[in-house]
């Protein structure tokens, strides 16, 4: 950082050849080919081999297909904002994969002949792409290794194996620009031509659906002179500008709104400014909420607040760093000549840095020593910057395409996990992703040639979270950590590999010779970080030992054909395509919830019990009636403390991202420096921390992110935003001037005693809880209506039969006043206290106490279903009838249920088989997973609220992503 290589040299440099290869295409294969027959050696192209699908069998017949009516409505207000009906899925596909891909993948308007409405439409317009490309440019052996190809990624994309990112789905085999990049990096030079390039150049990104990230360090300071003997105005005062332009352009259309990263080096003059900016931001909002503005995210003031429309990152040093630890100072350069302008006290700037993070969550931190030591192109130019999710890290003006594998399709029955299938799932689908950068369009021609140049890859992966937690290991654990630095080590030397075999095809990246020695030097390192690996689990065992042979063999075949990419791994958020995929969880992230939200056909949605849950409780041991009390208990509570019959030591496998037993802070940082060896570029992650946190626990989180080898971390304080989504009401008067308007009139309402005639229908029951027998009798109004309970569980004349006539006589007097039953059972169910556990009732197996069972019993026996939907109350007719919807792939209508189901005698129901998955109920205010948490939590969650449909979305690495609609902030 301290003599940084004029970024834009490489290009300027070798201008005669790169405007030779302007347009790439077929000029460049052929000069590629013929340059390996000039040594001697003709390739003969890639084989293909058979994986996943069978010989003579198109992919799209081994699937059932069905058509569907996709409409999507407005949260906030029921609006219908898009409808097209009769799209073909596979049955298998969720309604939420199929909504989100109907709404944002196929092309075509609506209500055209042009409009895709199969998923076959999509697949075959991007699949067919990328085998006309490979055979083009000399990828494949033969023909039928080309036809092999296409029907093995058509398989995997059909299966949801894994996707591309958006931009593919966006363009891919369109009359658009065939822009196949999610992840841009820009360069800014200190004139203004180049900033105005650069606004230029974001704004056309956005509209291509991608995002961009930019380091400003070589815009000369506030505190420095321009030529004309004025004062210059510094970079913050120029990201005014591109922030304003950013924030009336959404990406792709009506996709998602911009995604852009400003970073500035700790050495600028301009740092503390930098710092500050967005903190300053907040104070200003926090001062117009209170004066009656709208500060809501998404209200129509908040566009008064500047900044709001990136993420900012210090990209810090070693020297600053050790200067930190030590207490000593450290010297700020002007970006003219270098000269020193300024010398602070080290610990007070980080100060600063932890400060303006734990008061807004901006700004993140970059460890530029450790990004450039795993730098495979450092004679070209150093890394500068990331993009807006800070992954992708390389040179400035390129682009990564991205694609990411669904772990869960890889693990076995028996908790193992399918490496020879992940080996060539990672060779076929790095293949396609190098094959897409012959035909890509790019938005500026510098990126494009930088692109073609060192062909940058981002191969990744989603569901680490529910692999991890299905496997029995907790998210925060070493088993979970060697597991998933195995996985990751495995995939990035598989990546290289292949990377090094498609050099000996079609030649190495046109940056390689220049690049040669760093570049073996990264593999090295990647191999032995590999080698460090100490596996505690035999499926981490074969893992690793599978990726060591990768690497070696990998590296081998580096050192004679070179490599095809010069980067080719990271972890991306996987916003979109994880929904698409119908995966639990995102990226490397954990669970958010054990509980989510599940779309049903026709509208409306259900929550249920992450389907992760009962596969780990199984794989832990569990006996089936156990997997079912417990899972029926997170339901209720949405967590596992106090779950019957679980053990205390298996509460860590449920950890998740937040709710009841949260990660702790250091739990995601160690996972991140557990994987991070093996990537080329870096993790999109967002470290959540307790709104209780304190600046002294950010700073120890950026310490040790650079301990640890990271190359880029950020946090999120809970509730440090202002600006929530807490309320849809617009400000208006205060209530004592409408009182001091309009006096209100007092009206005295009382309510009025309905007695039960003297002959009534009752009935009574007995019931065991724990061993402890009692006796419930209940009494009706004849018009329908619960009006009188007695209870009876002792001998006439002791305490608790005392106790139990009171409450008894409570309760109906309170019914026969009007108090809805529903109140009652809310109040006392999940009460708990002894006698507790099994009871002798098959329609509620567990119960926390009498009073739990008898309301939960009362409401099965007086309350309408779709009340009890709302209070999470069912028989184990209805529980067994979604459990067979879902083992067959069905929609489950509990309210259409229950009109046709017969009347059962408890006989009858005693009978049924037990529900095998988790308990659905559907949520009475909730829109999305985690609107579903915060009611769960009773607190407000720091999410925006979805520009498309209103729904509030939930976290996806440093990015949100809307469940609704799959919108994302992001860049992927």
């Amino acid at each position: 950082m301290r003599n940084p290589v004029p970024q834009g040299s490489w290009q300027k440099e070798n201008s005669a050849a790169l405007a030779a290869r302007r347009h790439v295409g077929a000029r460049q294969m052929t000069r590629a080919v013929g340059a390996e027959k000039g040594r001697g050696r003709t390739p003969a192209g890639l084989r293909i081999e058979r994986v996943w699908t069978t010989e003579g069998v198109h992919p799209y017949d081994e699937v059932t297909w069905e058509r569907r009516d996709v409409v999507m409505t407005n949260w906030r207000d029921g609006s219908i904002n898009f409808e097209q009906r009769g799209v073909e899925f596979p049955e298998f596909w969720s309604v939420n994969a199929a909504n989100i891909v109907t709404t944002k993948y196929f092309r075509g308007a609506v209500g055209t002949p042009e409009r895709e409405w199969s998923l076959r439409q999509l697949i075959d317009r991007v699949v067919g792409t990328y085998r006309r490309a490979g055979e083009e440019h000399g990828y494949f052996a033969s023909g039928a290794d080309a036809e092999l190809f296409e029907h093995e990624l058509t398989w995997m994309l059909l299966h949801q194996v894994f996707s591309f990112n958006s931009p593919v789905w966006f363009n891919v085999g369109t009359s658009s620009k065939q822009q196949v990049s999610a992840c841009f990096i820009l360069s800014v030079d200190d004139s203004m031509d180049s900033i105005l390039d650069w606004y230029k150049e974001e704004g056309l990104i956005f509209q291509g659906g991608s995002g961009a990230g930019v380091n400003l360090s070589r815009i000369r300071a506030s505190k420095e002179l321009l030529s004309s003997g004025g004062t210059a105005s510094g970079p913050v005062s120029f990201m005014r500008g591109a922030d304003a332009s950013a924030g009336t352009i959404k990406s792709g259309g009506a996709t998602r709104r911009a995604a852009k990263m400003v970073i500035l080096d700790v050495d600028h003059p301009d740092i503390a400014e930098f710092i500050a900016t967005k903190a300053k931001e907040e104070n200003k909002i926090r001062a117009l909420r209170d004066a009656g503005f709208d500060m809501d995210l998404g209200g129509d003031d908040i566009v008064s607040v500047q900044y709001q429309n990136a993420n900012n990152s210090v990209r810090v040093n070693g020297e600053f760093m050790r200067a930190v630890e030590s207490g000593g100072t450290f010297e700020l350069l002007g970006r003219l000549d270098g000269r020193v302008i300024d010398t602070v006290d080290a610990k007070s700037l980080f100060r600063q840095l932890a400060q303006a993070a734990w008061e807004c969550a901006d700004p993140g931190i970059q460890y530029d020593d450790t990004i450039n030591d795993w730098h495979t192109n450092p004679e070209t130019g150093r890394i500068t910057a990331s993009n807006p999710c800070s992954e992708y890290m390389s040179l400035d003006n390129s682009s990564c395409n991205l694609a990411s594998l669904n772990l869960m399709k890889f693990r076995t029955e028996d908790g193992g996990f399918e490496v020879e299938k992940f080996v060539k799932a990672v060779e076929l689908v790095i293949t396609a992703m190098d094959i897409s950068i012959c035909f890509a369009d790019f938005p500026t021609e510098k990126i494009g040639e930088g692109t073609r140049a060192y062909r940058q890859l981002g191969i990744g992966y989603a569901n680490l979270g529910a692999l991890l937690m299905a496997s029995g290991l907790p998210y925060d654990s070493e088993q979970g950590r060697v597991l998933a630095a195995a996985i990751t080590s495995l995939m990035t030397g598989t990546a290289y590999r292949r990377s090094a075999e498609l050099a000996g095809v079609v030649g190495a990246y046109d940056g390689y010779a220049r690049n040669a020695d760093a570049h073996k030097r990264v593999m090295r390192k990647h191999a032995a970080a590999s080698d460090d690996l100490k596996p505690t689990t035999p499926v981490a065992a074969a893992i690793t030992k599978e990726a060591a042979a990768q690497w070696q063999r990998g590296n081998k075949l580096g050192e004679r054909n070179g490599w095809r990419n010069a980067q080719a791994s990271l972890l991306a958020p996987t916003g979109t395509i994880g929904l698409m995929m119908d995966c639990d969880t995102t990226g490397i992230e954990p669970d958010l919830a054990l509980v989510k939200f599940k779309k049903l056909v026709g509208g409306g949605s259900m929550q249920i019990v992450n389907r992760t849950v009962p596969q780990a409780l199984r794989h832990l041991g569990y006996p089936e009636e156990q997997v079912e009390a417990i899972v029926e208990y997170i339901a209720e509570h949405g967590h596992v403390v106090d779950a019957p019959g679980l053990k205390t030591e298996h509460y860590p496998v449920f950890d998740c991202a937040m709710g009841e037993r949260a990660i702790a802070p250091m739990g995601h940082v160690r996972m991140m420096a557990a994987t991070q060896p093996f990537l080329s570029g870096a993790i999109s992650k967002t470290v959540n921390m307790p709104e209780s946190a304190t600046v002294e626990d950010v700073e120890k989180i950026y310490f040790e992110g650079w301990k640890l080898g990271l190359k880029a971390l950020a946090i999120y304080r809970d509730n440090c935003k202002v600006g929530q989504p807490l309320s849809n009401a617009k400000p208006g008067k205060k209530a004592d001037e409408v009182a001091a308007a309009e006096p209100e009139k007092v009206i005295e309402y009382r309510p009025v005693r309905k007695r039960l005639p003297k002959k009534r229908p009752s009935q009574t029951m007995s019931f065991s809880v724990a061993g402890a027998e009692g006796y419930l009798t209940a009494s009706s109004y004849p018009d329908d209506g619960l009006g009188e309970v007695f209870l009876k569980m002792s001998k006439q004349g002791s305490t608790l039969a005392g106790v139990m006539d009171a409450f008894s006589v409570a309760i109906s007097i309170g019914l026969q006043y009007g108090v809805p039953l529903e109140t009652y059972v809310a109040k006392f169910t999940n009460m708990r206290f002894e006698p507790a556990g099994m009871t002798d009732d098959p329609d509620l197996r567990m119960a926390t106490s009498v009073m739990d069972y008898i309301f939960r019993r009362l409401a099965l026996d007086y309350l309408p279903v779709e009340r009890r939907a709302e209070l999470g109350i069912f028989t184990s007719a209805e529980r067994a009838a979604q459990a067979r919807a879902e083992a067959a792939g069905e929609e489950f209508d509990l309210v259409e249920y229950a009109a046709s189901a017969p009347i059962e005698s408890k006989g009858d129901k005693a009978d049924k088989p037990a529900a095998e998955v988790a308990e659905v109920r559907p949520s009475r205010t909730a829109g999305s997973s985690t609107e579903l948490l915060e009611l769960v939590q009773g607190k407000a969650a720091d999410a925006p609220l979805c520009f498309t449909c209103g729904t509030k979305m939930r976290p996806a690495g440093s990015c949100y992503v809307c469940e609704g609609c799959g919108s994302t902030s992001g860049c992927s």
